[in-house]
């Protein structure tokens, strides 16, 4: 029998490696990875707001991570190249929050739990904040799909079809940023793009057409999380780390798989 700590940790990482399946193909197939990356380190300065202004962390990363990711989408190529622009945003947010962290040592924080995840501390409350974000990513993804297929496709097929692609990229935003709030505990601000975009990328070698995709990278997602989980209960490794390295070995295999097939 699982402790309750294990039992919980587990369903820690099938909910997050479920919100980030399907949506890991749309940031493999619109090269959000450095987007996603950017959100991700914000999530440090979301961290440290919300221990300042004594608000829920996963609440003060959201609204981090939403900010970056409104803020990039607006200044995107009007006066500074994408890549760098993402380069500066995101470097700077992780530097300034962690300084702002460094600035409360009253606050205690374990700042390892939130660069690299800490899942077997991870509560009730955070369970129901982690199935309840995958939730919704889930059913937005599957209410928008068609759609957001399109945008990927081109911008003109999807104005055509009536469609509003600004509005679905906005969505895809906000998305990849609910992602990064509800899985800090479980793979940390630095391997949550690690869990985004592995699973799909592994996914792509094996799978039949877009939908195919989706099946494929959130069971590599899944498979990755407890195959990962149980590696680091047995091997005394860090979980989140443990997890990611798990989806890199699914990820040698497909890769083999698909060179050996074709």
């Amino acid at each position: 029998m699982l402790d309750d700590f294990m039992i919980r940790a587990l369903l820690a990482a099938v909910g997050t490696a479920l919100a980030c399946g399907a949506l890991g193909c749309f940031v493999v197939w619109r090269r959000m990875a450095y987007f996603g990356d950017a959100t991700a380190h914000a999530a440090i300065l979301g961290v440290a707001l919300a221990l300042a202004f004594s608000i829920s962390v996963p609440l003060g990363v959201l609204v981090v991570a939403l900010a970056m990711g409104v803020l990039i989408s607006t200044l995107s190529g009007e006066v500074i190249s994408p890549d760098s622009l993402l380069g500066v945003l995101s470097h700077s947010a992780l530097a300034m929050g962690l300084v702002a962290v460094s600035l409360m040592p009253e606050a205690r924080i374990d700042l390892d739990a939130y660069l690299f995840g800490d899942i077997l501390v991870v509560s009730k409350a955070d369970l129901m904040v982690i199935w309840g974000g995958a939730a919704v990513v889930v059913g937005l993804l599957i209410w928008r799909w068609q759609a957001l297929l399109a945008e990927v496709l081109s911008n003109d097929l999807a104005y055509a079809a009536g469609l509003n692609p600004a509005r679905d990229r906005l969505m895809l935003t906000l998305l990849v940023a609910t992602v990064v709030a509800v899985s800090i505990k479980v793979v940390g601000a630095l391997l949550i793009t690690a869990m985004l975009i592995i699973p799909a990328a592994a996914a792509r070698l094996v799978a039949r057409g877009p939908e195919g995709m989706a099946v494929w990278a959130t069971a590599i997602g899944v498979v990755a999380a407890i195959s990962g989980l149980y590696a680091a209960r047995e091997l005394g490794t860090p979980a989140g780390p443990s997890i990611i390295c798990a989806a890199a070995a699914l990820f040698c295999v497909t890769f083999l798989a698909g060179r050996l097939r074709g």
